[in-house]
């Protein structure tokens, strides 16, 4: 399921989608916030250009909405119904979240958005560097 090749692969490690031999990111840690949205032109394993057009990343801002909620529901429940913590207590309690978690919500929205429109290519290795 995490394995090399697969979707889930690609969108958890923030690797290439053709080969997952690199990183999109310039910088691994995505809560050095001012190189948040820093991303490589082009991978230099398989020449895999990241920006198929211009602006491209703004649909992951859709992707991010899911994602966002996605994460909002287990601080929600955990304070709510665990917890028995009053609805501002557990609103706090996802707004805290979505604050702390920010920088990891942008680059898995990104990831998920553009492996929606690439996909692995197994041919692609790390012997075949193309120039």
């Amino acid at each position: 399921m995490f394995k090399k090749g697969s979707k889930l692969y690609g969108i958890i490690s923030g690797k290439c989608p053709k080969c997952h031999e690199e990183s999109m990111y310039t910088h691994p840690n995505p809560y050095n916030i001012s190189k948040l949205f820093s991303m490589r032109e082009k991978c230099s394993n398989c020449s895999t250009k990241y920006k198929i057009e211009p602006s491209f990343f703004f649909g992951a801002m859709y992707v991010s909405y899911g994602v966002g909620i996605a994460f909002a529901l287990g601080p929600f429940l955990i304070t709510y119904l665990t917890f028995n913590s009053s609805i501002g207590m557990a609103i706090f309690a996802v707004i805290a979240s979505q604050v702390i978690l920010y920088p990891i919500i942008v680059r898995l929205s990104r990831n998920i958005w553009i492996n929606i429109f690439m996909s692995y290519d197994a041919s692609i290795g790390t012997s075949s560097k193309k120039n």
